[in-house]
Parts: C-alpha cells; structure tokens; sequence
C-alpha cells in the first residue's frame, strides 16, 4: 500500500530548470496554492561541515510536458550543467578534505618545460601523483597512508589559450614534499581555508573553464567519499513552503530546529513560469565548525595562482 502511495507522487526530474525566475509574481503567488501540489520533497545533502537543502514540490499530476522548451532552452541547460558540475566538485572539497590541515597546490612551468598541449599537461600531473605516492611508500610514519586529491589542469579560458598550470586540493601530509615533487617549476602551497559556505569558492574555480570544451574539467582520485543525500516528502509541510516562498514566516528558526546543531547561512527562493509551487535552495553550516574570517578574492587579470 504504501509502495502504491509513492507512484501516486509526481516530481519533475528537471525541477532546477523548471525553477528560474527568483521574483516572486502575482502568477507565482498564485500558483502556490495549486491544488494540484501534493507536498514538497526535502533533499539534504551532508558534505563535510555543509549541509545543502532543497525543498521542491511533487503534484498528484505529471507536470512535465507544461515546462516550456524554446531556442534558449539549449544554453539555458549549458549553465545548469556547470552550476551542478560546480556544486558537485564543492561538495567532494567539503566531504574530503579539512581547514587549516590539508593544502591547496598551484604547480606552473619554467619556459623549459611548458608543454605543447593539454594532454602533455595532464601526463605531467599523473607522473607527480606516482612521485607523491612513491614517496609515500618509503615513509615509514606514513605506513596505509591515503592519499586523496581533486585538480584541475588550466590551458584555456573564456576559448583562450592561456600558459598551463594545474591547480591541486589534497591530504598530502608533508608541504615542502609537495612542492620539491614538482620539477617542471614553480610550485606553491598553502593551507586550505574555508568559509561559512565550507569550500564553495574554491570548488567553484577549480572547475570553471580549464581546457578543451570535452575535457570533464577536474580529476578525482577514486578514494573519494561521496556526500551523504537523504529524501524526505514529510520534513516540510506544503504550508509551511509557501509561507517561507513569500516570507510570511522566516526560514532561519524553521530549518534550524528541523537540523539541529546548523546555523542558516544563505537561502534562495526561485519559481517558475510553467509549473506551480517554488524551490527552495538553503545552505547551512555545522555550529560548531571554526570559521577563518579571512577571504580571498581570485581576480584572473591578476597572479592567477590563489583561490
């Protein structure tokens, strides 16, 4: 009975792209009280000290075939592809590496050695992770030791060419090593620095255009650990939705008593055009998480080399 109850409920599996307009209308008012929205499905997602919200709606009817598909559809998907490629690569930094210990690397070439294409760049960085894990073999203090690392390779932006360096978030355990590994020039570490949204920042550069438009953009060792994601349609009732979707209550108290122990750091409410209801997406951080209040900014008209 209760599996028959499930199929009952319809979600839109595009809901981030259905979702696009953040001003709320007498239209989009309207729409929330659509009798035809059955409830809001909350998705969590635990990333380290971050924990990431979205709360969507799911109706006792399809709702697909309503969204509109038009010549900006195509560009319109572009940029949620890499909003998601960007939000997923954030939330590997957050699940996978810690403030203050683990290092942010930036590897560049001396003339000597800068390389002819992107595939010789990318070589260059597989031949040091086998340097970094051989050194690693002969540490008798770092005997299992795991290495762990996500970098990106930069030899375009904006369908430039651009002179190639490589950007790397690891646990290598040693910061001079890190360095003194690289023979194909500079190398700089430092130690990663988070903020009240874990990572964002840095995740977010890491991937943004770095070579050919067929390249995934980033490279993961495989001993990742994937983010915690658990689906609830009861966590948030549809009233108490739309009363946060047209700020008749405030989000803040309400999400942080549904997770204890987190503080609301940001929310943004977006409706749509061809479906009825609205998105919530809230981003929260673990209470008891220091925060370093310090902030970098990256400006790639200059020294491109910090996050």
């Amino acid at each position: 009975m209760k599996n028959k109850k499930h199929k009952m409920r319809h979600v839109l599996e595009t809901y981030e792209e259905a979702f696009g307009e953040s001003e709320l209308t007498k239209m989009h008012e309207d729409s929330l009280l659509d009798k035809a929205i059955a409830g809001y499905r909350v998705k969590s997602i635990w990333s380290g000290s971050v924990l990431e919200v979205e709360a969507y709606p799911y109706w006792k009817i399809p709702q697909g075939k309503r969204v509109k598909k038009d010549k900006n559809s195509s560009k319109a998907q572009e940029r949620l592809n890499e909003k998601n490629r960007q939000k997923h690569v954030v939330r590997l930094i957050n699940t996978n590496f810690r403030p203050f210990h683990d290092l942010y690397m930036t590897y560049t070439y001396s003339d000597k050695y800068v390389p002819k294409d992107y595939e010789q760049a990318k070589r260059d960085m597989v031949n040091l992770i086998r340097r970094m894990k051989h050194w690693l073999k002969k540490q008798e203090k770092y005997e299992g030791f795991e290495l762990k690392y996500i970098y990106s390779t930069e030899h375009t932006r904006n369908g430039e060419k651009v002179r190639a360096h490589h950007h790397m978030v690891t646990n290598f355990p040693d910061r001079e090593v890190a360095e003194e590994l690289w023979n194909r020039g500079r190398a700089r570490s430092e130690r990663l620095e988070d903020s009240d949204l874990g990572f964002k920042k840095l995740g977010e550069y890491l991937v943004k255009e770095k070579g050919p438009k067929t390249a995934k953009g980033y490279t993961p060792s495989r001993n990742l650990k994937q983010p915690k994601v658990t689906v609830s349609d009861t966590k948030l009732t549809r009233r108490r939705a739309t009363k946060i979707a047209t700020e008749e209550i405030g989000a803040q108290e309400i999400f942080e008593k549904m997770y204890k122990n987190y503080q609301l750091k940001q929310m943004n409410v977006s409706f749509s055009d061809y479906v009825s209801g609205a998105y919530l997406y809230v981003q929260m951080k673990r209470i008891d998480t220091p925060i370093n209040r310090k902030r970098r900014i990256i400006n790639d008209d200059e020294d491109d080399q910090h996050y």
